[in-house]
This record gives structure tokens, sequence and C-alpha cells, in this order.
């Protein structure tokens, strides 16, 4: 949710020149933010970001334009170049809690059972969503004119965020009781109910031989309020996959 309310909230460093209590040095420098906002595709957006680092060196804006060239690498799937963004944003603030989270949350998805290094991977994985969840609650608001209710929430999800990143660790280890636990977990922290978590906890439950209690969490996230319809399409195919499994025994 942070980078969400980051992305939104550039176009204040642009035009009022003035936000996450940062300023723009001149002129040039805002033209190149509004660049960055401006950017209509991923790859624009990459490119708007290494002209504006490599133009202003000392700028300000510096973890703020990777996390925004992350995000868009992401966007291209390109999971090694967002994790190099990343990188460097925690670089130019150690504190960048959503940097830490999202590094971990792309180790943990894109590692596999027969990796050669996967050991090593979630190893690091796991150390960043940890250093990324120590870094939350403290972690100040990035603009005034964000409300204090709407910072709590985002801390919310930004937490629930690295709750579900440890599950996937655990999920990749089959350790199946961790990752039902963390995906609970991340269900109960965040601002608002989150049916894609559930469907990761319901796989999770049913991959744990819990199959009962996979289906009753489905029909929780099939309750969720305005439930996305391709969201809710893989929720139904995920129940009918696990009664088909469960009538199959």
């Amino acid at each position: 949710m942070t980078n969400r309310i980051l992305r939104g909230l550039a176009a204040l460093a642009a035009s009022a020149a003035l936000t996450f209590g940062q300023k723009p040095k001149s002129n040039d420098e805002i033209k190149a933010l509004q660049a960055v906002q401006s950017a209509q595709t991923p790859d624009d957006r990459i490119k708007a970001v290494e002209d504006l680092v490599a133009k202003f060196r000392d700028t300000e804006f510096k973890d703020w334009a990777y996390s925004v060239a992350a995000e868009a690498a992401q966007q291209k799937r390109d999971n090694a170049k967002s994790i190099f963004y990343y990188e460097q944003a925690v670089k130019a603030n150690p504190k960048n809690h959503n940097a830490y989270l999202m590094m971990a949350a792309i180790m943990a998805q894109t590692t596999r059972e027969f990796d050669l290094d996967k050991d090593e991977k979630l190893a690091k994985a796991e150390k960043y969503v940890k250093t990324g969840l120590e870094l939350v609650p403290t972690a100040p608001k990035p603009n005034p004119q964000i409300t204090d209710e709407q910072w709590e929430a985002a801390k919310k999800d930004d937490t629930a965020q690295g709750h579900v990143a440890l599950a996937m660790i655990a999920d990749v280890r089959k350790k199946y009781d961790v990752s039902i636990a963390e995906y609970k977990t991340a269900v109960e922290t965040a601002s608002t109910p989150d049916a894609v978590t559930m469907i990761r906890l319901a796989n999770a439950q049913s991959n744990g031989g819990k199959a009962d209690d996979a289906i009753a969490t489905l029909d929780k996230a099939l309750a969720t309020p305005n439930l996305n319809p391709q969201v809710k399409t893989i929720a139904e195919q995920t129940k009918a996959d696990i009664l088909k499994k469960k009538n199959a025994k």
C-alpha cells in the first residue's frame, strides 16, 4: 500500500516542490521529477528515474525514485532488475521498510524447491522481511497531507505484506504449519480483508492436509465485499480443486 501512496504523492514533489519533507534544489530537478511522474510506460519510468539520479546525484528523492523504478521493473516481470532497484533504494535510505519487504516478497515468490541456491535466497529473503517489519512501527509519514488514519492503515498493510512474505518462504520449505500461521497473521493484520491472502492461506491449509479449513477460508474469501471478478474466479477454481482432491481420497 505504501507504494501506491508514494506514487500518488509524487506529483507534489514535481509541482508543489515539497513532499516527503524534502525539497527539489532547482527547477531542472522539478522537471526531472515531473518526468518520472508523467511517464506512461514501465520503460519510460525506468528511463526517467535513471535520468534523474544521473543528473542529480545528490537528489533527496533517490530512494523514492529507485522504488518507482523497481515497481516498473516488476510490471515488466524483470524480478532481478526490480530487486536491484530496491537495493539502491535501501542504500539511499536504510530505513525504507517497503523496499525490504518488496525484495523479500519477490525472492520468496521466485524461489523454487529445487533451486541450487534455494537456502541462500530464502535466508536472504527472511532477513529482508524481518528488517522491514522492524522498521514499520516507527516509519514516519512521508507527507503531512496523509492523515494519521491513512498512515496507520498503510502500516498495517505493510506489516501484513511482511507476514505474507514469511508465509511464502515457509511454503517453499514445505513448512505448512508455519505458512498457515503467517498467512493467518497477515489476514488479521491487514487494514481490510484481502481475498488474495485468503486464497494463499487456503492453499497452504490444503497442502498441510487441512482441506476443511481450506474450504472454509475460501468461503470467507468469496464473501469479501466488492470482490474482484478475477480473484473470485481463482477462489472458486481453488475451492473446486480442493474439493475434488478431498473427494478423491
